[in-house]
């Protein structure tokens, strides 16, 4: 971009893996950074010196009007998506609310670049099975009562609707990430539940993987020389769900997973799920997340990044899953190797 150069960059969900590496990507390009999260933490806590700290909530407009203030750009790493089962109407109507919370809070602020980290998902597939190079957007609402799907594909089209409106929105969306700083419930659920043996079957579908801290240079790619409008693919490499299950399951020296058809996930799931609602079981261990993350995705291309914004990933998928497995040893999560 020309005409201005970025001074202070805030970083909403700082404290996530993405949140943390960008927080990080920026620092290392020579940005200010502010860290926003909902609780108060320290630069100790984001592993990084230096870092403005911040606190404010999605659900309070005016907390967030302020923690973003004085801020020339804003990394939106905290996008809402669904956690325990309930309806999905209740679940678009929160991320509605929230998404909307967030771009109430940035009008008027002077904002050079409001880069939303979306979700593969919210791509549309492309035909005949080509990867995505993530320009095409669903033109109607997705068919599939996922979820994750119609969550992440209303954020999409509120993102792209502001940015239509006249803020400077950019979309920027990372692969399946794995890397430094996961808290566990999301992909790096994989490696724990492949490492403790307790993940013990997948459903296959094709995925990319990035490495979490290429991701993150990405976006700050995009908060530097995005298109406003536009949405970029970080990308990595493509794999089928038994390529990268292979891949987890051989750095973490654990058996490997068995693959499981789809119908009979999706079976499996409808019958854990009655027994939470109505027999006051336990929360069902597949997820309507985890069903989408593994069978609905797709192959991607990164092009359009690599293009317009000079995006360049360098940590190999197998790189990546070390890092990952590195920090849960870190983080306690798991016993060191040869440990039990």
């Amino acid at each position: 971009m020309e005409g201005w150069s970025l001074v202070k960059i805030a970083v909403i969900g700082a404290t996530g893996m993405i949140g943390n590496h960008v927080l990080q990507a920026g620092a290392r390009r020579g940005h200010d950074m502010i860290a926003i999260s909902r609780r108060p933490i320290t630069g100790a806590a984001l592993h990084l010196k230096g870092v403005e700290a911040r606190t404010a909530d999605l659900a309070n407009v005016p907390e967030l009007r302020r923690a973003i203030e004085g801020a020339d750009a804003v990394v939106h790493c905290a996008g809402y998506y669904p956690a325990a089962p309930r309806p999905v109407h209740l679940e678009l109507a929160e991320a509605t609310k929230l998404s909307n919370n967030f771009y109430e809070a940035c009008v008027g602020l002077g904002l050079q670049r409001i880069v939303y980290v979306g979700a593969a998902i919210a791509v549309p597939r492309t035909s005949g099975g080509m990867a995505s190079d993530g320009q095409a957007s669903f033109t109607k609402e997705p068919s599939s009562s996922n979820s994750y799907l119609q969550v992440k594909w209303l954020q999409d089209s509120i993102a792209r609707k502001h940015a239509a409106d006249g803020l400077p929105v950019v979309i920027g969306v990372p692969a399946m990430t794995f890397g430094e700083f996961d808290p566990g419930n999301t992909t790096g659920n994989f490696i724990l539940g492949v490492a403790k043996k307790t993940f013990r079957a997948f459903v296959d579908g094709k995925r990319n993987v990035v490495y979490a801290g290429d991701a993150a240079d990405g976006l700050i790619l995009a908060v530097e020389r995005g298109t406003i409008g536009h949405r970029y693919l970080f990308t990595g490499e493509n794999l089928t769900m038994e390529q990268l299950m292979g891949k987890i399951a051989r750095i973490t020296q654990a058996p490997m997973p068995k693959t499981m058809p789809l119908p009979l996930t999706k079976a499996l799931y409808a019958f854990q799920l009655l027994r939470y609602k109505f027999l006051s079981g336990p929360v069902p261990t597949i997820s309507e997340t985890a069903m989408a993350v593994m069978s609905s995705g797709q192959f991607l291309d990164g092009r359009v990044a690599a293009s317009e914004l000079g995006y360049k990933p360098s940590v190999s998928v197998d790189e990546a899953i070390e890092r990952a497995l590195a920090w849960f040893v870190q983080a306690g999560a798991l016993p060191a190797r040869g440990e039990s």
